[in-house]
């Protein structure tokens, strides 16, 4: 018996870890000591200065640990930090002569936008939301037919996320994706290294 060699990310949500009382930074080494593939510091609401000071303290933890962290959205911080960074749609499309040595990936939810992504430089992508999911409840999974449609059509890394769990994982990654990104278990789940073994244990082949 092999192991499927399938990556599994964490994206980072301080708001679960925060409604949960729980410090997000112990979380995150938590995390990065229970060895997911990448981390990605997604946040919403903080200003570029706030989210600088976090990505700091983040990226500290991850080189204890030698975890690999993706910024997210601040091209700037992640310039000067240099660190690759993850782009929705919306600030991959403001990219400009200042980004030239930049590393990045995008958020896709369709396959033109994945094409646009490619074309764009982008050295991997984001397809989803996959499944149905509590992070964009009342709007449907776009399914499995979809990712599959997705892989195709690019020559990049393709990484799917939304509601991605033990009971999907498997079917996930027989679609050809590179990998699949997981947030609210991996900042909910008791015991984190658990629940990625848990994950992995369902790819094994």
């Amino acid at each position: 018996m092999t192991t499927c060699m399938c990556e599994i990310w964490c994206i980072v949500n301080r708001n679960i870890c925060e409604d949960n009382g729980e410090d997000v930074l112990k979380r995150i080494e938590k995390v990065a000591a229970a060895g997911f593939d990448c981390i990605v510091l997604r946040e919403k609401g903080m200003c570029e200065d706030e989210y600088r000071e976090y990505a700091i303290a983040v990226k500290s933890i991850c080189d204890r640990y030698g975890t690999p962290l993706k910024l997210h959205k601040f091209r700037v911080t992640a310039r000067d930090m240099d660190l690759p960074i993850h782009l929705p749609m919306e600030f991959l499309k403001k990219l400009n002569e200042n980004d030239a040595n930049l590393r990045f990936g995008a958020s896709c939810h369709s396959v033109i936008e994945a094409a646009i992504a490619e074309s764009y430089g982008c050295e991997y992508i984001f397809a989803g939301h996959i499944y149905n999911t509590e992070c964009k409840k009342g709007t449907p999974g776009r399914g499995l037919d979809f990712l599959r449609e997705v892989v195709k059509a690019v020559s990049i890394p393709v990484y799917a996320i939304g509601g991605i769990n033990e009971d999907n994982i498997k079917q996930t990654i027989e679609t050809g994706v590179k990998g699949v990104c997981v947030m609210s278990g991996a900042m909910t789940a008791p015991d984190v290294k658990e629940y990625l073994h848990n994950l992995k244990k369902q790819i094994k082949l």
